[in-house]
């Protein structure tokens, strides 16, 4: 199964297009007001059978325009602490060089926006629990 996960913002969405098995396939970070066409681009490529919406910041226009123009399910999900799961998912990514080896990764800032690791976590935790029901 394949998902297509959309962290909300007023500004910006995080995407992550995740496959069960194979994990993350494509993430980005689009404008808000290209997230409706980048979401069909993903749509086209990708055997995606869900579009999961982070509930939290910015949702509630997001989920109507997707559930208004896109003939697939769209479902609210929690985002509780995902954002600071994904700086830890970024960090995995992108480990620190040099001196900021030596600094807790606690007190860094991740360089970029971390919006698409959001909803790559969004979409795992979506799935794991799937699998618990």
């Amino acid at each position: 199964m394949t998902v297509l996960a959309v962290d909300p913002g007023t500004a910006k969405c995080g995407l992550a297009v995740v496959a069960r098995e194979r994990g993350c396939l494509e993430r980005v970070i689009v404008n808000r007001e290209d997230l409706l066409s980048q979401v069909r681009q993903y749509l086209e490529r990708f055997p995606v059978e869900r579009v999961l919406v982070g509930g939290a910041t910015g949702s509630k226009p997001v989920v109507q325009e997707l559930k208004q123009h896109l003939a697939i399910s769209v479902e609210v999900v929690d985002e509780f602490r995902t954002t600071e799961r994904a700086r830890g998912r970024y960090f995995q990514d992108h480990p620190p060089r040099g001196f900021w080896r030596l600094v807790p990764l606690g007190l860094q800032t991740p360089a970029v926006a971390i919006d698409d690791y959001a909803a790559i976590v969004m979409a795992e935790d979506w799935f794991s629990g799937k699998e618990r029901q």
